[in-house]
């Protein structure tokens, strides 16, 4: 049976209420200062937008100057007041919001681009226009800036995708070369710039070989890629074991894009601890599923469905990240936390305008991970829309289930989790809510 529920996009538009009354009647009380492109909006643009919105980016058109941007002013107006651009979905003021790598604009922000929209998109003074920016090579390494380049660099074996046809997997096994076991600080999976598009995502796990049988066996998982996703940052008191003499075998999902990619090649780079690092606890990433009552995810033309998925651990954990993952229908997805012991449900995090084209790992900032104590509950839900009304449906009039092909759906989410004791788990609460009274009597 196919469970229904509300569009989650009619939760978008309440988000965004406030953002466009703001952006109707700035100021309310008084007359707003004028907005220029020189003075209020390219400083905005050099912080969030040119990173990828540069000749040579990902990008589809530079917004470097004021005669690139203009034409494109009510297309930028209407995705960043819809809280589409720039690409990171993640609901304003529902559950967690420190986050790491949070690319949203503040809602000043959005409402001065609307007021200067509005205003017919005025360039004003160029003398006030800030001097231009330099970004880093577009094929520069995630974290390079904060870690360096990576300690080791793991890549596919080379892969031709034809301009035409359906889905291909891509699998090969590649040793790491690594000869002592090392703990994991990041990693990062980078596609090439022309293979970024064809490239729908890129997971990588470990293959180790059993000392005691001599097979090789599969072994945890290492990441997962998909188009937006950063990478994932491993805290100190986390490790996640990278084997000495292990291989990662690669499954790399490719759909075609119209133009043939030759030799492509997809890169894995880790960065690591000191030899010799100690962690007291274990961090992984493992794939959540979510499940619909009664089977397996089901969506007949026209309809709407809903999935949850329920997990628990026997001990304390530490949630890290959170990445909802799912094709065309899935239109929104939230991660909650129930405690038998009250009975109260909290809300941690929730994207409820969640699309295919951009997979966020949502990476909590350390003093507010969740710390969730041992035999609660995880809830884990998402919600489909088959209807004409999902913008980014191919195809309503077609039955949608599981599987892994672009045109299918999915339902799951991955988490890393780092695996505590009683004593750690007291220990981050109490160094939490002490750090929290310190900031109430700074304030105070």
């Amino acid at each position: 049976m196919v469970r229904k529920f509300v569009v989650p996009a009619l939760v978008l538009s309440v988000l965004f209420a406030g953002v466009l009354v703001q952006a109707q009647q700035p100021g309310h009380n008084a007359a707003p200062a004028p907005v220029t492109f020189a003075k209020d909006v390219a400083p905005i643009l050099q912080k969030t937008c040119q990173q990828c919105h540069q000749p040579g980016a990902i990008g589809p058109m530079s917004l470097v100057t004021y005669e690139q941007v203009r034409p494109w002013a009510r297309a930028i107006r209407a995705r960043v007041v819809a809280g589409e651009m720039p690409p990171y979905r993640y609901d304003r003021n529902v559950g967690i919001q420190n986050l790491k790598y949070d690319l949203r604009l503040s809602i000043d922000q959005i409402d001065t681009i609307a007021r200067w929209v509005d205003a017919g998109a005025p360039l004003g003074n160029p003398a006030d226009m800030p001097p231009p920016v330099s970004f880093p090579d577009p094929a520069k390494w995630e974290f390079a800036d904060q870690f360096g380049p990576p300690d080791l660099v793991v890549k596919t074996k080379p892969f031709t995708l034809p301009a035409q046809g359906q889905d291909v997997w891509w699998r090969p096994l590649v040793p790491t070369g690594l000869t002592t076991d090392r703990c994991i600080k990041a990693v990062a999976v980078k596609p090439s710039l022309k293979g970024r598009a064809a490239a729908h995502h890129a997971n990588s796990e470990l293959v180790v070989l059993d000392q005691k049988t001599g097979q090789w066996v599969d072994g945890e998982r290492v990441t997962e890629y998909a188009l937006g996703k950063v990478g994932e940052i491993v805290p100190g008191d986390g490790c996640r074991t990278l084997p000495a003499n292990s291989m990662v075998r690669w499954d790399v999902h490719y759909y075609p894009t119209g133009q043939e990619l030759k030799d492509d090649v997809i890169e894995l780079g880790f960065w690591l601890y000191p030899e010799g690092h100690t962690a007291k606890y274990k961090q992984d990433l493992k794939l959540y599923s979510l499940r619909m009552k009664g089977g397996d995810l089901e969506i007949p033309p026209h309809g709407t469905a809903m999935t949850q998925g329920f997990h628990t651990f026997k001990t304390p954990v530490r949630l890290d990240s959170f990445q909802p993952h799912g094709h065309f229908r899935l239109v929104a997805k939230t991660l909650e936390i129930f405690y038998p012991d009250t009975g109260r449900l909290e809300m941690i995090s929730s994207i409820s305008n969640w699309t295919n084209n951009w997979h966020t790992s949502h990476i909590y900032e350390e003093d507010s991970s969740p710390l969730v104590p041992a035999g609660a509950t995880l809830v884990i839900t998402g919600y489909y829309d088959n209807t004409r009304a999902n913008r980014y449906n191919p195809d309503p009039d077609q039955w949608v289930g599981p599987g892994s092909r672009t045109a299918d759906e999915m339902s799951h989410a991955w988490i890393a989790v780092t695996h505590l004791d009683d004593e750690g788990y007291k220990r981050l609460a109490a160094e939490r809510e002490a750090k929290k009274k310190a900031r109430t009597n700074t304030t105070q």
